[in-house]
């Protein structure tokens, strides 16, 4: 099969797009033939060394897609070939054919397109456990979304919406506040501005329910717009690492931190399968739109790579075989 490689850490001209064994099944696992492969900046820190690595090289990133089952391992039962799956945390996926635990398989309705399921699988099941579990969001409630152009933030916004919440997002570009705005935020602050005061002047000095705070170096101003007793879900640290926060703070202002990490939620094929259908319902009954993914063909995804890590895309890039 052909594959997305690298052989050491670097930029994006370590990528390499090569020929490479097939995956060989396991007891439990799936053969998939990918259709469309989600591209997430994790790829971009694995492939800089940021991120562990197990194995030897040649690397093959990618944890995202959505394909077709070619093939079916001992005791598997839940999914047979001609099958049309996504997956959200499997390994190996920049590839023509990934080797799928049938545990991590998501069955995909005909109404979901592959180039779907990779666009919104892990980016939508990440917004979905931020506003049900890390904080059960309700209506009425007011909340500051960074990152909010991004793929989850977009989502966030319209799970919020969708459940009665008011949205202020933070944003870095005009182009980007835009966005925001487009999938429903009341509304939009940039970064470069005095934004922790913008918010206090839209919430009438009461500060915000919740903060989703996926930037990390500035969490010491998420706090401070967090009204007493409120919440900050820390789930990412895209601007760098979070300051230490102060357990005298907390205590004085009723506040509390959480942190969100998906694989702490999909446990099991049926968390995953019920999950993901509330999405898909969401999705086809129109209550969330998804923009349109950016794609490249696998052989070129150092530029994908590239322009991911340019920070200058505004929805998600897939890679398609």
């Amino acid at each position: 099969m052909k594959a997305l490689v690298f052989n050491e850490f670097g930029n994006a001209e370590v990528l390499t797009y090569q020929e490479v064994p097939d995956p060989s099944l396991a007891r439990g696992e799936i053969l998939v033939r990918t259709k469309a492969i989600g591209v997430n900046f994790a790829d971009i820190y694995r492939r800089r060394g940021d991120y562990y690595l197990a194995g030897k090289p040649p690397y093959i990133l990618g944890y995202e897609g959505s394909g077709i089952v070619e093939q079916i391992g001992a005791g598997v039962t839940k999914v047979k070939v001609g099958d049309r799956i996504g997956f959200a945390d499997v390994p190996f996926a920049n590839a023509e054919l990934v080797a799928v635990p049938v545990e991590k398989a998501i069955p995909l309705p005909e109404q979901i397109s592959f180039e779907t399921a990779a666009t919104v699988l892990l980016q939508g099941l990440t917004a979905q456990y931020l506003t049900r579990d890390s904080y059960e969001l309700k209506a009425g409630n007011t909340i500051l979304v960074h990152a909010a152009a991004g793929g989850v933030g977009r989502l966030l916004i319209q799970i919020a919406k969708l459940l009665g919440a008011r949205v202020i997002g933070l944003t870095s570009s005009e182009d980007k506040a835009d966005a925001a705005y487009s999938a429903g935020a009341d509304a939009v602050f940039l970064y470069d501005a005095s934004w922790p005061e913008q918010v206090f002047d839209v919430t009438n000095g009461r500060g915000v329910d919740v903060v989703y705070e996926s930037v990390g170096s500035t969490l010491a101003e998420s706090f401070q717009v967090t009204r007493i007793g409120g919440t900050v879900v820390f789930y990412g640290m895209a601007g760098g690492d979070p300051p230490p926060v102060d357990p005298r703070m907390l205590m004085d202002t009723s506040k509390t931190i959480t942190g969100g990490d998906l694989w702490n939620v999909l446990t099991s094929f049926q968390e995953r399968t019920t999950r993901s259908q509330q999405m898909f319902d969401w999705i086809t009954e129109g209550k969330i739109k998804i923009a349109a993914p950016i794609t490249f063909a696998l052989k070129d995804g150092s530029d994908a790579h590239r322009l991911l890590e340019s920070r200058k895309s505004i929805g998600k890039i897939l890679l398609i075989p």
